[in-house]
């Protein structure tokens, strides 16, 4: 904690010096509090300060926050010196021209340990499992509140959206143009990352959609296999496995973790709806799925002149109701079937035990990100629709397209229409952020960056502890990312305190290129090679690289054999290759069937060792060697 109370008072003391202004008594309290409150006052009580501040900036006026005193004046003391060159002393109200520099100095000094990836307290771990609970109450709630004139205009406005995508999936879907495939994250099952490729458990529902003898075995050479199989009933199916990963210290993040056949077949749903999505001239200007540089965009141009408001949900995923989904593909039986199959109906809650789901997914589906996005866009043309008070048209929908934007949870909405969306919003179950919400003033904030009055305000945020040894090798990769980040924003003199204490850890830390795999400093004068490779002729500088290698876990078999059908068909969407095509087994001298690992030919440009070893790395370690310098 001392090592971040530095770089605290390196940051305060530079900001200080560029906004003509002192930071001296700021560090002194700061010293104070977190002597009393420990690393807490650091990652929850100043962004609590800095998400006011936000607040203020939109709505032209300070409200005095509780945890900070203040003056004679309506300005906190904390950071006095920047907030009088941001509001007036007496009034509070923000001035005619604030200093951009000081408001970003403030949302940096208050805002930078915010989302530290700390893991919570027993206590806010199991409020958090309390208040998923407590979502699915809501979702029911609003559920039977609802009238049929609701879900009749939000089917409607659906159908404007969605009718030609859902038709093309509903096709699919009933021709079983459908391909599936594995990830490398966890499930509810506790599969391997190959090991999933030998799964013996499938679903009475699923498999009136995705029969087992087309998506389990490579063809019908195989169908022996299905005999292992056990096909549950849906009383029996496993429920998603609910649990909390680290966010912050305030807070963690509860998802939910879902069978391997849940997962496998959703992610034949999401291959999909992508093809569709991506053929259909509207929804890739209304809805983001890769891409956060449009919302950004237009959070920039709202700023500037007002035109667009920026929406915050709060438990978004959570709050998506199943009857929603259900009601918006309605007319696409094939499609609404597949849906429903693919939807996990129970979860397994951590000292609560198994309840039974009303919202659609939690996140750990592969569907629940395209599906919330779909949602949140009709409910947003449904509050336009009813602050227009005319039914709207396709030719409408077009019009929008520079106003609205959707990013999962992340709104882009017309400024003129934002109370009319969020009473919508809000009546079909969601839950507007109301302080991570901006529409008044000239702040916005949309996927990750911040605007006032068109002019970035974005910070960089602290989400390791400083490293102490080499040997904390997370710390040590977050520490040189946020060495480089503060250098690229223009904190150089802080950047200067880092690199020497970073000098201490690392043995070597090079001058490379952004784009060079070593750990080292990026700088505007470019690299410094230390030597050139003896055959290449290119320069190269010596440092640490990160090595995450895949856990060993061999697949053999048909399972093998699926695996490679599986990705030489993602990679030839024409079907120059299926899973049905009949080959035969490339066996390798000195080995039997039973224990090669590698007993089918992997794809062109595979990697060859994605047999024996597969999955998410479960540790991180980094090497010294000689690399390219760009």
């Amino acid at each position: 904690m001392k090592s971040l109370m530095s770089l605290w008072s390196r940051l305060a003391e530079e900001s200080a010096n560029l906004c003509c202004t002192s930071a001296t008594r700021d560090i002194n309290t700061i010293t104070r509090r977190v002597e009393n409150e420990g690393l807490s006052f650091l990652t929850i009580t100043l962004p609590s300060l800095g998400s006011a501040t936000q607040k203020w900036l939109d709505q032209g006026q300070v409200e005095i926050n509780s945890s900070f005193r203040t003056g004679r004046g309506s300005l906190p003391l904390f950071l006095g010196g920047f907030f009088s060159r941001v509001f007036d002393r007496s009034s509070g109200r923000l001035l005619d021209e604030p200093c951009i520099d000081s408001i970003q100095a403030i949302r940096q000094l208050t805002l930078m340990f915010g989302k530290m990836n700390l893991s919570c307290t027993p206590a806010r771990e199991r409020r958090a499992f309390a208040q998923y609970v407590e979502c699915e109450q809501d979702v029911r709630k609003v559920d039977m509140e609802l009238s049929e004139e609701d879900l009749q205009e939000f089917r409607d406005v659906s159908a404007l959206l969605y009718t030609e995508v859902f038709t093309q999936m509903d096709r699919d879907v009933y021709y079983g143009q459908l391909l599936p495939k594995h990830g490398p994250g966890s499930t509810a099952d506790g599969l391997t990352s190959n090991g999933k490729y030998r799964q013996k458990i499938w679903t009475d529902r699923l498999e009136r959609v995705f029969p087992s003898f087309e998506y389990l075995i490579p063809n019908h050479h195989f169908t022996g296999d299905l005999n292992e199989v056990s096909v549950l009933e849906p009383d029996a199916e496993i429920p998603v496995k609910v649990i909390s990963v680290p966010k912050t210290l305030k807070t963690p993040r509860i998802i939910a973790m879902e069978p391997a056949c849940m997962q496998y077949t959703q992610q034949a749903l999401l291959r999909c709806f992508l093809a569709a999505y991506g053929r259909d001239e509207l929804l890739p200007k209304l809805i983001g799925f890769d891409d956060q540089v449009p919302n950004q965009d237009l959070a920039r141009q709202g700023s500037a002149d007002g035109q667009t408001a920026t929406l915050d949900l709060s438990d978004a995923s959570d709050r998506v109701s199943n009857q929603l989904v259900r009601n918006m593909v309605r007319n696409h039986p094939h499609l609404l079937e597949a849906l429903d199959a693919t939807r996990s109906r129970r979860a397994d809650v951590p000292e609560v035990g198994v309840i039974r789901l009303s919202k659609y997914a939690s996140m750990g589906s592969a569907l629940c990100f395209p599906v919330e996005a779909m949602v949140f866009t009709s409910l947003i043309f449904l509050g336009i629709q009813r602050s227009l008070n005319r039914t709207m048209t396709r030719k409408d929908l077009k019009s929008f397209a520079g106003s609205v934007r959707v990013y999962g949870d992340d709104l882009i909405v017309p400024a003129r229409h934002v109370l009319s969306i969020v009473q919508t919003l809000e009546l079909f179950g969601a839950r507007v952020g109301l302080g991570k919400s901006f529409w008044t003033g000239k702040f916005r904030e949309s996927c990750g960056r911040e605007y006032f009055n068109g002019q970035d305000i974005s910070i960089v945020r602290v989400r390791q502890a400083l490293p102490v040894t080499i040997a904390d090798v997370t710390e040590v990769i977050s520490s040189v990312s946020l060495r480089n980040q503060l250098y690229l924003a223009g904190y150089w003199k802080t950047v200067r305190w880092l690199d020497k204490s970073l000098r201490s850890v690392l043995k070597h830390f090079p001058i490379a290129a952004p784009t060079s795999s070593v750990l080292g400093r990026v700088s505007c004068l470019g690299y410094q090679a230390e030597r050139m490779h003896p055959t290449l002729h290119s320069p190269l500088v010596r440092g640490y690289v990160v090595e995450a290698k895949a856990p060993s876990d061999v697949l053999g078999g048909s399972g093998a054999l699926l695996k490679c059908l599986l990705k030489l068909e993602s990679g030839n969407p024409k079907g120059v290759l299926s899973r049905h095509t009949e080959l035969v087994p490339c066996y390798r001298p000195g080995t039997t069937r039973e224990n090669e690992s590698s007993l089918w030919a992997p794809p062109m440009g595979q990697d060859e060792k994605h047999l024996e070893r597969s999955g998410r790395p479960k540790r991180v370690s980094i090497r010294l060697g000689w690399v390219p310098a760009f």
